[in-house]
């Protein structure tokens, strides 16, 4: 007879060969270890003391614990990683999660996904991830407003951030996109395809992928001799509403731009719908370029011209790197940039002339 632990005499279970196959929970009490430990053992885990070890194969055997067979489910609870979102709205997270889930699952990680919602009386989300005792943290296009990269850090928990909004601290990893070369390429695209006048539509002045594709679109402008005027240039939220409301916000600037080059498939879309509001058509009144290329860039109509970021392999990369570090293997690049690419769909018009060369 295992008198468990806590357990009043009334309350002993009685385990013994003759009896029913004993829980874990049972073993674990009656050997003064965890339901973890002994799971670990059960599956030949490495990270157990010797003498616990041979402390419980000798209570599983003496009271006739049965192995599963190994083709049924471990019992040992699977390592997880928080990928870390500002929201669900739209396919960014769910392109992300992809990624990441995917290379989890071969590390033999699990994927959990938090949204960096504001903090109430129970904590934020750095709390939540502490006390789910998460291994690690991937962040993707979270703003960060207080010290929690510090107490991630405080808890031991790695973390890499995916196309970060600002500057990351020191020493840490992140994955991005090459922003000044896919917005260089597309307002190039425009200006090849005979367009002077081209506005930009951004999200938010302070995000450090933003400075970026500001700086690509004007050197391309620079480079064939084409003025940038300041009205054409407007920054706002990445949602569908920002994005219509600043489109029609230059619509009404006059001389009208030919094209708009925005830096968002979600505000491209709320941009289509300020153009049918003032009564003209894509493309053939005005040309339209995106960046994301999201599934909903072929959703609209004419589908999206856009500049590709691949956001499933950059969480995918993230995610390696994640593991590495939660491993204790040595990561030697702290920032990685995947590249971009033109989608050319059919929102933009050739107007057929050409800045001079």
């Amino acid at each position: 007879m295992i008198a468990l632990h806590g357990v009043s005499k009334r309350e002993e279970c009685p385990l013994s060969p003759a009896e029913d196959r004993p829980t874990l929970a049972q073993i674990a009490a009656a050997s003064g270890v965890s339901v973890s430990t002994v799971s670990k053992v059960l599956n030949r885990r490495g990270d157990v003391g010797a003498a616990t070890r041979q402390r419980l194969e000798q209570a599983l055997s003496q009271y006739g614990y049965v192995r599963r067979r190994q083709t049924e489910p471990s019992l040992e609870p699977v390592p997880t990683i928080d990928l870390v979102v500002r929201g669900l709205d739209g396919s960014w997270a769910a392109s992300a999660a992809s990624g990441a889930e995917a290379t989890a699952y071969e590390a033999g990680f699990r994927v959990v996904i938090s949204v960096a919602r504001p903090p109430t009386e129970q904590g934020d989300w750095v709390d939540a991830v502490i006390a789910a005792g998460s291994q690690g943290v991937l962040l993707g296009l979270v703003d960060l407003v207080g010290d929690e990269l510090l107490r991630l850090q405080h808890a031991n928990i790695p973390y890499v951030v995916i196309d970060p909004l600002a500057d990351p601290p020191t020493g840490a990893y992140s994955v991005g996109t090459s922003n000044w070369a896919g917005a260089h390429e597309a307002t190039q695209y425009l200006i090849d395809h005979g367009h002077r006048a081209i506005a930009l539509i951004t999200g938010p002045a302070q995000h450090l992928y933003v400075h970026a594709r500001i700086a690509g679109f004007r050197s391309a402008m620079a480079a064939a001799g084409l003025t940038v005027r300041p009205e054409h240039i407007r920054h706002g939220t990445y949602d569908r509403a920002s994005g219509r409301e600043l489109t029609a916000a230059v619509l009404a600037t006059s001389p009208r731009p030919t094209a708009l080059f925005i830096c968002s498939d979600h505000m491209a879309i709320g941009g289509y719908e300020a153009i049918a509001e003032a009564g003209l058509k894509v493309p053939d009144d005005i040309s339209v370029v995106g960046f994301d290329d999201l599934p909903e860039a072929r959703w609209v109509h004419p589908n999206l011209t856009t500049v590709r970021q691949p956001i499933k392999d950059m969480a995918a990369s993230a995610t390696s790197t994640l593991i590495r570090l939660i491993h204790g293997v040595r990561v030697d690049s702290r920032r990685q940039e995947l590249a971009t690419a033109l989608i050319e769909r059919e929102s933009t018009r050739d107007l057929g002339h050409r800045p001079a060369r």
